[in-house]
């Protein structure tokens, strides 16, 4: 009755597989800090370097996130945490596919940070803190939502009604108000270069 089941799993491509076809090792690299903090640039400067150094990364943040796959989702805690439940899901197929996801959030609490680092694991999971105090991150915000937060026209903004809770133990930490852009992905690339590197 079952000879015409035939089980494809074992043909089924691996991870391994995809990592050697694209000759490095797939990690997920996780970009958390406030807003205005420089996440987005570092992450959009850090992909077009490793793709220059011949890797195949994919950046994830609010842009192309939050206007897709979880254009339902607003900005309570409850949300922010299945906005990145989605997200920790999301980067672990990157994962499995072989790519390095670049994921560029936010994220404010340790705990969500915690539960985004169980899903994908922790070998997997590079938490890099981008690092700038929120009078910086203000003085940097182009788009006023520091100002709207303060006179409450926004509410639940994360570091001045909603908390930032910053890591315990990051992987590496990047003080933007110190650092150039240059010097930020440099030390972000140094860091990670070792790691992504494809060992047959």
């Amino acid at each position: 009755m079952e000879n015409h089941i035939h089980p494809i799993f074992d043909r089924l491509l691996t991870r391994q597989d995809r990592e050697q076809r694209l000759q490095q090792n797939s990690k997920v690299l996780w970009l958390t800090g406030l807003s205005g903090s420089g996440k987005s640039t570092i992450a959009e400067a850090l992909e077009r370097k490793l793709h220059n150094s011949g890797y195949f990364a994919q950046v994830l943040d609010g842009d192309n996130i939050r206007s897709g796959i979880n254009s339902n989702l607003g900005f309570s805690l409850e949300d922010r945490q299945e906005n990145i439940r989605r997200i920790a899901e999301i980067g672990k197929l990157y994962l499995n596919s072989g790519i390095i996801t670049i994921n560029s959030f936010i994220s404010p609490t340790v705990e969500i940070r915690n539960f985004a680092k169980e899903t994908i694991g922790a070998e997997n999971f590079i938490e890099i803190y981008i690092n700038a105090p929120i009078e910086v991150c203000e003085q940097r915000d182009v788009k006023g939502l520091y100002q709207k937060a303060r006179k409450g026209i926004i509410k639940g903004f994360t570091g001045i009604d909603s908390p930032y809770e910053p890591p315990i133990n990051p992987a590496i930490e990047i003080r933007t108000d110190q650092l150039s852009l240059e010097e930020s992905v440099e030390q972000i690339f140094n860091y990670i270069n070792p790691i992504l590197k494809y060992n047959k």
